[in-house]
């Protein structure tokens, strides 16, 4: 069953709490997990990196990036990021918490995921930045719970054991796949 609105707050953690945790990585960072259509039938809102970019490049991942010098909090960062990337005005977005911080591994990032609502993509005039964004992505939970599968993949010549999500072709993997997982079973 699919958490009401108040519900889902206290699922997510504050954005104190969320802070105050211990992670590891060295370069902080935030993403938006957009969620839609919430709580009728929701889905979340992706990015696909463009293939020739230094840093994740193709892979699937929720808008955000590095803090700036300029951005109050990482919250700020989060939601500036989300409008840089995929054209998402802050105002239209309704942050409801935030999940346990979690870490990159190659690149050392210490990645903030803050949850927010946000109106049905198609309401929306989303587009991706041509620097960055190869593609904006909408999946619904429906598709996400049933891409689950845990995978060997190898990157960088290192095999990894790893939760992944792989829906229409694209594959959600590291970083973006362990905050999607923390969320989904804090919602189920």
């Amino acid at each position: 069953m699919i958490p009401a609105m108040d519900d889902l707050t206290k699922r997510l953690l504050s954005v104190e709490d969320a802070a105050a945790m211990e992670t590891r990585g060295r370069t902080d960072a935030a993403v938006l997990v957009a969620l839609y259509d919430w709580p009728d039938a929701p889905g979340l809102i992706f990015t696909e990196r463009h293939s020739d970019l230094r840093r994740h490049a193709g892979e699937i991942s929720f808008p955000g990036g590095r803090q700036d010098e300029g951005d109050a909090d990482l919250t700020a960062t989060a939601l500036r990021e989300a409008q840089e990337e995929i054209a998402l005005d802050p105002s239209l977005v309704e942050l409801r918490g935030a999940l346990p911080p979690t870490a990159t591994f190659a690149t050392g990032y210490r990645i903030h995921p803050f949850v927010g609502v946000v109106p049905n993509p198609t309401e929306l005039d989303l587009q991706p930045c041509p620097d960055e964004v190869e593609t904006v992505l909408t999946f619904s939970f429906e598709k996400l719970h049933d891409a689950y599968a845990m995978r060997r993949l190898v990157r960088r010549g290192v095999a990894i054991h790893t939760p992944t999500y792989e829906v229409e072709g694209h594959l959600i993997w590291g970083a973006t796949a362990r905050i999607l997982g923390e969320l989904l079973d804090r919602l189920d």
